[in-house]
């Protein structure tokens, strides 16, 4: 495995930049490549925009300053020469910058300074824009306080509050204001020079002949010491180029171009870059003539520099009013110092943009640095740094050249000898730290032109640092790429390639980048942007671990050191001298620029000041000892925390990987266990039809015979076995199926209006004699107010409270079971109680689990052990719940809730309960297609003994063909058959105009529910096997409106009696088993009805029919049919035998 195998994974969170950082209108592209898309303006506008900035005054100034300084012949070949030179390193880094569309700092980073290197010259280029900044706005203040009268306090806040808005908004505004105001800028600029040249061309021998403040100490003439230290402040420019890559980078580039296109985006290019010291010499000369000029209009000596007073004196040569002379001259100014700290502060932000967010892994948004940098200049406007020009410039322009000079050299000649890169490569993931070729060249070159500046290596190079510093840096980055053979260039290669890709989304922003600006990340194992690989401070750079900053650092101290001293330096001590040398070099950095300030202003107490600043810096470094000892120390404590947490995660991650192995075995088993759960589901389905089919004839014949009037009395009972056996059956198969479906969780529930009160005087009704044929009592409890129709499932309900109260009557065999109902706030609740044997605490959850009867239960007593676990099951579905409380010996108490809301009543009427024998109207005909004939005969012979016309189809062909032929009113059509399946014929016939045939599905596959059809599909009804005959009727009844003739129950007094006189018994027989149903005694009407038959056997008639009645439990009908005979046949003497054995059967009941 690779090095990267072990690493810890970092989840990717995204990251949401703010509105400012996300909107690259605001940020332009800042720590980041530019992309093509953004590169949509013309090469000229691109070169305009970044012409415009070349109106700064600053350069007047400086030429005016040492002109004044060093007489004009200095002034001129210093001027001459720094041109040169900036031209010449202007011309690659512009092309370089276009080419590979970055910045300045980001060209820096591939050019070889490396990511954190570069950090250092963010810092050098941050400081040039914010000390520009600061000269340009005082010129402008100056102006202000001029025309206006504004005090220069007000006149700096004005000044650098007034750009902010501007550069807001980046190139896309900055483009524009250059545009528009550069007619007026050059008009004005070169009106007062066509005035002087008409009307005093002898200012112009006077300026070629004035040899200013060098008069004193020479003839005037050239003087290098002088030329030295004019061009010193003319370097400081080499910066500028700087700002101007800014713009650059938006200057559209095509590999491919040729002819007219190649030449005008290299116009483009020469113009917007190093073209732009070809004007800045100009205006540097012309500055160097307006001082002059100045001079002889009797403007003070302290004052002749200000480019404000300059062109104030030009003016005047335009307009004889000075009024208006001033009014132009402030015009000219502001616009022009407008122009430039545009430019200045763009160049700020994104230099700051640069430095913070390597430094700190954050980054606000460009605009924020905008601000920063403004408040920088302003802070040293106030401070007066436009008065100590020379000797600021001078010293930055020794700094500038050392970077400068290696970022040349590594351009011009390291990449074509091979010796760096010939890309460039700018981002994190692919760059060392620190690359040795162009900080170490730089701070050689840096090291050397300081020594020059204070005079250690004589006066000659003292004015010429920074030639020292630029010529050192150029010959010592190919020496130090040679020696290192370009290894700290590159960290590592691109894992992965995304050539011919437009735009790849970053791993955790979530923006789209083109493929330039990303890489791939294996810390995060995907694609991430430049600028989130900048911001991320959690990978540790997991991707290049030995091009860290402090990895380097350990071998470059190895490589130089003995081992003992480098292991010293490698700890606390080595990280507390760095610290403390880097807060030192900085603090007398900043004493050191007080120096210059201050000494400049009163020569006469330079030693007290060097003495007193001397103790202020040791002081200082007092403080700064304690305050890095303390952070080298929070430092160890923030690293020996982070082992530890990095320790704990490598554990929890070990850990995860065990559960994730864990997880993956049990998610095998739970596949598994769901395989056999499916399987086992389909093959209760499978075996569910097979057996419904024939038991669909076994039940439908058992009721049609038990219907039968002229089924013998001694073959009712076997009969009714045989229907019971089948419902038995049946339900145990509806068992299976429905804790399947639950399973599955394919249970459909059908809420309805149910009539509460009529249901349970049902179950009470059929319970109650349950209970009454055991010898146990049966309690009802129920307040008076229950609502009369609720909205539920009523076959649900219906089914769980017939499974809890079944199984109550089952298990008690004395005592009392008790049905309790509530309903409060749309829950009902229902309790079951019964004093049987009671459950086990151990079996109380185990009871409902399928097939399991607990250990206290009969096992004399019948059952399967489903109907609690179909019981709870459907009570989970229902959304309710259902709880047991028992006590061995005593009994149990089952209470479900259940959300039953109640509903107005209905005003559909109930169905009489009795058998159906026709029906009124005219004869309807209907097609039974079933490829069973057991089933399709019985349905056949059960409909036309109701009187329908019956026609029987075998398979869906012969269905279709006999539909043409008889139209028929209703079809009972078999889902599965051979062929054409039953929707299959179905939709034929709705398709061929059987629209008002009432179509009925009756199959044993009960998989899906399709008791309620959903709109569009091509069946009415739809009944399962085995059929319910008062279902199908149901079913039949209200698809066709058809009204029901019914038959007419025993003791009303339509129609003949139920026995004749010579079929009844004695009238002190029927008077007993008339008492025995009034007190519901089940046994003693068998035992009664028993002696009756054997004391008369020619009664059979009478004796059977009696028997089935107490057995259904029907003892409405039982009374009814006596009462109806007892007052038939009653005799005077009757009321005496009555009342003679009411005794006698009191007796026996006890």
């Amino acid at each position: 495995m690779g090095p990267m195998a072990g690493r810890q994974r970092v989840v990717a969170v995204r990251r949401t930049y703010n509105r400012w950082v996300a909107n690259q209108t605001l940020e332009d592209y800042a720590l980041r490549f530019t992309a093509r898309k953004a590169r949509r303006w013309s090469p000229t506008r691109v070169a305009n925009t970044a012409l415009g900035s070349i109106s700064f005054l600053a350069l007047e100034a400086i030429g005016g300053a040492i002109t004044l300084n060093y007489g004009f012949t200095n002034a001129l070949f210093a001027i001459l020469a720094g041109a040169i030179l900036i031209f010449a390193s202007a011309l690659p880094i512009s092309y370089y910058a276009s080419r590979y569309g970055v910045d300045m700092d980001l060209l820096t980073r591939g050019a070889g300074f490396g990511y954190i290197g570069s950090t250092i010259t963010s810092l050098i280029y941050a400081s040039f824009t914010f000390i520009f900044f600061a000269i340009e706005a005082a010129i402008m203040a100056t102006a202000l306080e001029m025309v206006f009268g504004l005090p220069l306090a007000a006149g700096y806040v004005v000044s650098s509050l007034l750009v902010i808005p501007l550069v807001a908004y980046g190139f896309t505004v900055i483009s524009r204001i250059q545009l528009w105001t550069q007619p007026l800028w050059l008009a004005l600029h070169t009106l007062p020079f066509l005035f002087i040249a008409i009307q005093d061309s002898d200012a112009f021998t006077a300026w070629t002949r004035f040899s200013g403040r060098a008069a004193e100490t020479g003839d005037g003439g050239f003087d290098l010491m002088l030329f030295g230290a004019a061009a010193s402040v003319v370097f400081s420019l080499l910066a500028q180029i700087g700002e101007q890559v800014d713009f650059i980078r938006f200057l559209p580039y095509d590999p491919d171009a040729t002819g007219r296109k190649k030449l005008g985006w290299w116009a483009a290019l020469v113009a917007a870059g190093p073209g732009w010291i070809v004007i800045g010499t100009i205006k540097l000369l012309l500055g160097s003539f307006l001082v002059v000029l100045a001079l002889q209009n009797a403007v003070p000596l302290e004052l002749a520099a200000e480019p404000t007073r300059m062109y104030l004196v030009a003016f005047q040569y335009v307009t004889p009013s000075p009024q208006l002379a001033l009014g132009l001259t402030g015009l000219f100014v502001v616009l022009s110092q407008l122009k430039i700290n545009v430019t200045n502060t763009y160049a700020g932000s994104i230099a700051w943009s640069n430095f913070f967010s390597r430094l700190t892994h954050s980054h606000p948004g460009r605009v924020v640095w905008v601000v920063f940098n403004v408040v920088i200049g302003l802070m040293l406007m106030e401070l007066g740094i436009y008065k100590t020009l020379e000797p600021v410039l001078g010293l930055y322009s020794s700094v500038a050249a050392s970077w400068i000079g290696a970022l040349v050299a590594d351009l011009v000649v390291n990449k074509p000898l091979g010796l760096s890169p010939r890309h460039v490569e700018f981002k994190r993931a692919h760059l060392y730290d620190i690359n040795p070729v162009g900080v170490g060249a730089m701070l050689l070159a840096t090291a050397l032109s300081m020594l020059a500046f204070l005079g250690a290596l004589g006066p000659t190079l003292k004015v010429c640092a920074p030639f020292l510093a630029f010529a050192t840096a150029f010959a010592a980055a190919p020496a130090i790429a040679w020696a290192t053979r370009g290894h700290y260039y590159i960290a590592r290669r691109p894992f992965d390639s995304w050539n011919g890709e437009e735009a790849i989304r970053c791993r955790i922003c979530q923006h789209a980048f083109e493929p330039d600006d990303m890489a791939f990340c294996p810390v995060y194992a995907g694609a991430i942007c430049s600028l989130c690989c900048s911001l991320d401070a959690r990978c540790g750079d997991g991707c290049k671990r030995d091009a860290r900053l402090g990895v380097q650092l350990r071998h470059a101290l190895d490589a130089v050191l003995p081992a003992k001293a480098a292991t010293a330096l490698k700890a606390r001590f080595g990280h507390y001298l760095a610290v403390l040398l880097m807060l030192g070099l900085a603090v007398g950095a900043v004493l050191s620029l007080v120096y210059v300030e201050v000494a400049s202003v009163n020569a006469e107490a330079q030693a007290l000041i060097r003495s007193t600043l001397w103790k202020v810096f040791f002081i200082l470094m007092i403080v700064a000892g304690v305050a890095t000892w303390l952070f080298v120390l929070a430092r160890e404590s923030r690293k020996v925390a982070q082992e530890e947490t990095r320790r704990q995660t490598d554990l929890l991650m070990q850990e995860i990987e065990a559960h994730e192995r864990t997880d993956a075995q049990l998610q095998k088993a739970k596949e598994a266990s769901e395989a056999a759960n499916l399987a086992k589901s389909r093959y209760l389905v499978g075996i569910g039809h097979e057996f419904r089919t024939p038991l669909s004839a076994i039940f439908g014949y058992s009721q049609m015979l038990e219907r039968d009037p002229a089924m013998p009395p001694h073959r009712i009972d076997a009969v009714r076995v045989i229907r019971r056996s089948a419902e038995h059956l049946s339900g145990l198969l509806d068992g299976l199926l429905d804790v399947s479906k639950i399973e599955s969780g394919r249970l459909q529930l059908n809420r309805g209006e149910v009539r509460f009160g009529e249901l349970l005087d049902q179950l009470v009704g059929m319970f109650r004699l349950q209970a009454a044929g055991k010898g146990i009592a049966f309690r009802f409890e129920a307040p008076e107010d229950l609502p009369p129709v609720v909205f539920t499932d009523e076959g649900r309900i219906r089914q769980i409270l017939i499974n809890l109260l079944s199984n109550a009557i089952k298990f008690t065999d004395s005592g009392t079971v008790c049905l309790r109902v509530r309903h409060r706030s749309q829950i009902a609740e229902f309790e079951v109680e019964d004093t049987g044997p009671g459950i086990a605490t151990g079996d109380l959850e185990r009871i409902f689990q399928p097939f399991e009867r607990g250990s206290a239960a009969n096992p004399m007593v019948p059952g399967m052990g489903l109907g609690l676990t179909i019981t709870k099951l459907l009570t989970e579905v229902m959304g309710g719940e259902i709880t047991v409380t028992s006590t061995p010996g005593k009994g149990s108490l089952f209470r479900v809730r259940l959300m039953m809301s109640a509903a107005m009543l209905s005003t559909a009427a109930a169905q009489p309960d009795h058998p159906i024998r026709g029906y009124h109207g005219p004869r309807l005909t209907v097609l039974v297609t079933d490829d069973d004939l057991a089933h399709r005969n019985l349905l056949g012979d059960l409909l036309a003994e109701l009187g329908f016309a019956v026609v029987k189809a075998t398979d869906g062909q012969s269905c279709l063909a006999l539909a043409e032929l008889h139209r028929p009113d209703i079809l009972l059509l078999d889902i599965s058959m051979p062929g054409m399946n039953g929707l299959e014929v179905a939709r034929h016939l709705r398709a061929t105009g059987h629209g008002d045939t009432a179509i009925i599905l009756v199959s044993a596959d009960t998989r899906e529910d399709r008791s309620a059809p959903a709109p569009g599909q091509p069946y009415d009804g739809f009944v399962a096997k085995p059929v319910s005959i008062p279902k199908l009727l149901a079913c039949i009844g209200r698809l066709r409106g058809i009204e029901w003739e019914y038959e007419t129950p025993a003791g009303t007094d339509d129609g003949p009696p139920l026995f004749t006189a010579s079929e009844l018994p004695p009238q002190h027989h029927i008077a007993e088993l008339i008492h025995l149903g009034r007190i519901g005694y089940v046994r003693g009407m068998q035992a009664k009805l028993a002696e009756i038959a054997a004391a008369h056997p020619e009664l059979e008639r009478f004796v059977g029919r009696m028997r089935t009645l107490v057995s259904n439990y029907d003892l409405n009908q039982y009374m009814a049919a006596l009462e109806a005979v007892y007052r038939d046949d009653s005799h005077g003497e009757a009321s005496n035998d009555e009342s003679g054995h009411d005794d006698e059967i009191r007796n026996q009941t006890a």
